[in-house]
């Protein structure tokens, strides 16, 4: 069989290392690493992604020192303790065949405690505590202390270091004059800025040897006020390639920046262009990183020469078999990334273990175990939703006999609705995913069929019941109006609408349905950068011009009946909300809260508002106020005892909890369900 990606499958001289394949695992901080008695559970979850044919991995951040946490208590190495727990996971990555490299993180002024330094004494606008400042013995026992981490990192067994110098953390706040004020010889002009980082790599590499890895992680777009210049950028990195750096990973954007740089709304490889101009100025190899997700993206960027390696983070933690699969010729087989942030993201900045909405299993491998049953059942999944095709897939892997009923003529269920979402064109990718699934696993697939409870309660011995939910009418007069529309008119049956619509309710649901409204198609990358005032050459100071947003298609009034909130409009998910507040504030949308709605005729909604009667002229309302679940094939009560004979019912998924529509909990409830059948 030829090679489908020739370039992403070559391998790739670091000098110290010779890697396999062009496949970096980006750093992701899981929560794992800030426990001693979670390094058993972090090395299963890098031995499956080395086993799944990873180059070279890269762990989350581990501070060099105190000052340098993140949180209190966080992962650091700086003990010989500390050695022992590391090499229970290079060991692990080793056994597989892989190789794997430590994150050094010192967070500056990100670090969530009181102990928290920073080149100036400048609070980040994402953080309640104050750095202060470090005096110039502090930065040398820094380097020091950096050297020290590199050292205990070769020690662990690791075979390199990747030193963070983006993202807003320490570095770059010695590297930018947004924090850096100084006016010693450690801050001012770009030479005196960039010295830090320049003296931790020559001080690592002196320190860990000529032998050991050396990747830096530099910010190419810092897309704040106050950030680098192109040239700026351009003279740090050919500082610290002559330093002693073996790759240079790209950085983009730091966390306080309002740009949204890895949200699935933003394009596929948006940022590459950065990456391919960094090419051509330094001699070692470089790696293009954020929203890259398929193998054929990954293999485009390193065909035109854009990068010698790709970046893919997120994306193994949805498929930790990505890169054999694409090896075997089954792209159609990878558990595709969709940039929901909703398991990853949103639970690390919650201080919760990190996983991943499409793969529960991630940083679960040693407690969601799915392994071939010893007595093979015979199963029915009724409801092809999300819930219902994890369920019924990880039931037939498992060896069962699974039949899934799906009433609609097509799987999927809400993931449809949602992938017709301008920006949500990645929710597509699960659904092809299971579709190919279903077929690897022998599912008995019947479309078009609503299953009754007679079909039900003879000859199968499990049911789930995967039904999901309707959208919930609220009791509004003249809701029966031909005005009225509810989500699914609008996203399924494609019914069409005026220029004036008013939408009740300000959930995730009422959020993409204004974005829906707005625009009909996703946007390029040219529009991306117009829309939020990304300058890619990077003239100005951190890459920043004035936003262009795309014009309206419609005038949209977004409306909630609880008090207008502070993120009223942002929708689900902490590090994805802002990213919809802001595009809905920009492209002119009235979001109301503490709305009354008196009624609907044909001169619009009437509604009551901060004690005023008001009338919405809307030519059409979109009820978006929440969902029921669907019940109706439970033949009993599913807490009653002594159910008699016939098969076990049990209930996952909107069928279970409608409250909102939450995909991370319905494919963990069928996976795990399937997991224990």
């Amino acid at each position: 069989m030829s090679n489908p990606y020739p370039h992403l499958l070559s391998p790739l001289d670091l000098g110290p290392l010779t890697l396999k394949n062009r496949v970096l695992m980006g750093s992701m901080h899981t929560g794992l690493e800030d426990r001693f008695f979670n390094y058993g559970k972090l090395a299963a979850y890098f031995a499956e992604r080395a086993r799944g044919g990873v180059a070279l991995m890269i762990t989350g951040g581990i501070s060099p020192n105190r000052q340098g946490w993140l949180l209190p208590g966080g992962g650091t190495m700086n003990t010989k303790l500390d050695v022992l727990n590391h090499r229970r996971v290079t060991s692990a990555v080793h056994a597989e065949g892989g190789k794997i490299a430590m994150q050094i993180l010192h967070a500056g002024r990100y670090g969530y405690h009181p102990f928290q330094v920073s080149s100036s004494r400048v609070k980040a606008p994402i953080n309640p505590f104050k750095p202060r400042a470090m005096s110039e013995r502090q930065i040398l026992r820094t380097i020091a202390d950096y050297a020290r981490c590199a050292k205990l990192a070769r020690e662990s067994g690791y075979d390199g270091v990747e030193i963070m110098g983006s993202e807003g953390y320490l570095l770059s706040q010695f590297l930018c004059r947004r924090v850096n004020r100084r006016t010693d010889a450690w801050g001012g002009p770009i030479e005196n800025r960039m010295r830090l980082p320049v003296e931790i790599v020559k001080a690592v590499r002196k320190a860990a040897g000529d032998d050991f890895v050396i990747v830096f992680r530099h910010s190419l777009l810092d897309l704040v006020e106050g950030g680098n210049t192109w040239d700026e950028i351009v003279t740090s990195a050919k500082a610290l390639e002559a330093a002693g750096v073996h790759l240079l990973n790209t950085g983009i954007g730091w966390h306080e920046a309002r740009i949204p740089t890895i949200v699935t709304s933003v394009p596929r490889a948006a940022f590459r262009e950065v990456t391919a101009r960094m090419r051509k100025e330094l001699k070692i190899p470089i790696c293009a990183s954020n929203r890259i997700n398929t193998p054929e993206v990954a293999e485009e960027i390193l065909a035109r020469g854009e990068a010698d390696m790709v970046s893919m983070a997120r994306p193994l933690l949805a498929d930790a078999d990505f890169v054999n699969k694409a090896a075997a010729g089954r792209a159609d087989e990878i558990n595709t990334c969709i940039a929901c942030n909703q398991a990853c993201l949103d639970h690390t900045f919650s201080l919760k273990r990190a996983s991943c909405l499409v793969n529960p299993r991630a940083c679960h491998e040693t407690e969601l175990v799915v392994l071939k049953t010893t007595r093979v059942k015979k199963v029915a999944v009724v409801g092809a939703g999300v819930a219902g095709l994890a369920a019924a897939t990880t039931a037939a892997e498992r060896g069962h006999d699974v039949t899934l009923f799906e009433a609609a003529s097509a799987i999927g269920g809400q993931f449809n609705m949602a992938a017709a979402i301008p920006g949500k064109e990645e929710f597509r990718e699960t659904i092809r995913y299971f579709t190919t699934r279903l077929a690897r696993t022998g599912v008995k697939v019947k479309l078009g069929t609503r299953a009754e409870p007679a079909d039900l309660v003879v000859g199968f011995d499990e049911v789930v019941v995967a039904t999901g939910v309707v959208p919930r009418r609220p009791r509004i007069e003249g809701l029966e109006h031909a005005k009225v529309l509810s989500y699914v008119d609008l996203l399924r049956e494609k019914k069409p609408v005026g220029k004036k619509v008013a939408v009740i309710g300000a959930g995730g649901i009422g959020v993409d349905v204004a974005e829906f409204l707005l625009h009909d198609q996703d946007q390029t990358i040219v529009e991306f950068e117009k829309a939020w005032g990304i300058d890619a050459s990077v003239r100005e100071a951190g890459g920043l011009t004035t936003p262009k947003p795309r014009t309206p298609r419609r005038e949209i009034w977004l409306l909630q009946r609880k008090p207008k909130a502070k993120r009223m409009g942002a929708g689900p998910g902490r590090t994805t909300g802002w990213v919809h507040k802001l595009m809905l504030d920009r492209e002119g949308v009235h979001m109301l809260g503490g709305v009354e709605y008196l009624r609907v005729d044909d001169r619009g909604l009437h509604i009551q508002h901060e004690g005023v009667t008001k009338l919405l002229e809307v030519d059409h309302v979109v009820v978006c106020a929440g969902q029921e679940s669907v019940r109706d094939l439970l033949p009993f009560d599913m807490n009653a005892k002594g159910h008699g004979a016939g098969p076990r019912f049990h209930v996952i998924g909107g069928a279970d909890i409608a409250a909102e529509l939450d995909a991370k909990r319905a494919i963990h409830q069928g996976t795990e369900l399937a997991a224990r059948l």
